[in-house]
């Protein structure tokens, strides 16, 4: 526990300062952040970073991040949009399994494009959220980290039921419920410092859908995780994992607030 605070008060002193000052360097943090997670990713399907596939991946990764405006201007000097690049990559991809006889098969390119939208499109929205306003992002960790906590501490001292045995061992029914409830009262509190332009109503539906799905973005990872037999998703983050351990949630959880046209 005490390597987990330790590391968890040094990855949000590093990380909050990009996020309040936004802009490139902000973007270029989520690109560094990014390319670790689909290493981790990749690695869990044994696939070698600096491999063929692996080179596509990360390209095609790095593409599917691209803010609108770098979008624009790809798009003006190659004519090709985010879409058409990652459909050309899934074209040379299964050229590849053709070329090396199958030992790269059909499974493992949809296994690398699959990999390629998790985790690009998710921290896309992450870049996107920034752009919409400091506030969006903001509420987006507020209720992922307040979700965790509470699921956490409410599990420890109410849980009886399991949620998911099969996937997640120790999640309970009573944490899940505890985490919904903890990301409410935050947000309620945020909404009486900085309000949002939107109901009460509306927001507290938002705040409690963001919550369901952060659950659910976590326990996405802990069966990905439980399907290739690996306990984290890597040793970055010494007490939480890797990248992909501490962001699963907010892979949901971003893009879900930009869907519901939440973030405007």
């Amino acid at each position: 526990m005490k390597t987990r605070i330790i590391t968890g008060v040094v990855a949000a002193a590093l990380f909050i300062p990009f996020v309040i000052y936004g802009e490139l360097p902000f973007t270029l943090l989520v690109y560094v952040i990014a390319a670790v997670g689909i290493y981790e990713i990749l690695r869990m399907k044994k696939i070698v970073i600096y491999s063929l596939p692996g080179i596509f991946s990360v390209f095609a990764t790095f593409v599917m991040l691209m803010p609108n405006e770098w979008e624009q201007q790809v798009l003006e000097w190659t004519t090709y949009s985010k879409l058409e690049l990652l459909f050309i990559t899934a074209i040379l991809l299964l050229i590849y399994s053709v070329l090396v006889k199958n030992r790269f098969t059909f499974d493992d390119v949809a296994f690398v494009i699959l990999s390629t939208l998790y985790v690009g499109i998710g921290f896309y929205y992450l870049i996107a959220t920034r752009d919409a306003g400091l506030a969006y992002i903001i509420f987006a960790l507020l209720v992922v980290w307040t979700t965790d906590s509470g699921a956490y501490f409410t599990g420890r001292r109410l849980g009886k039921n399991k949620l998911w045995p099969e996937i997640s061992p120790n999640k309970t029914i009573e944490g899940f419920v505890g985490g919904i409830v903890i990301a409410v009262v935050a947000v309620i509190i945020m909404q009486l410092i900085a309000p949002f332009d939107v109901s009460w109503g509306v927001l507290i539906l938002i705040a409690i859908v963001s919550s369901i799905f952060g659950q659910m973005g976590d326990l996405v990872e802990s069966a990905i995780k439980r399907h290739y037999d690996v306990k984290d998703s890597g040793n970055i983050l010494p007490g939480h994992g890797g990248i992909l351990d501490r962001f699963d949630s907010l892979l949901f959880v971003l893009p879900l607030l930009n869907l519901l046209h939440f973030v405007s």
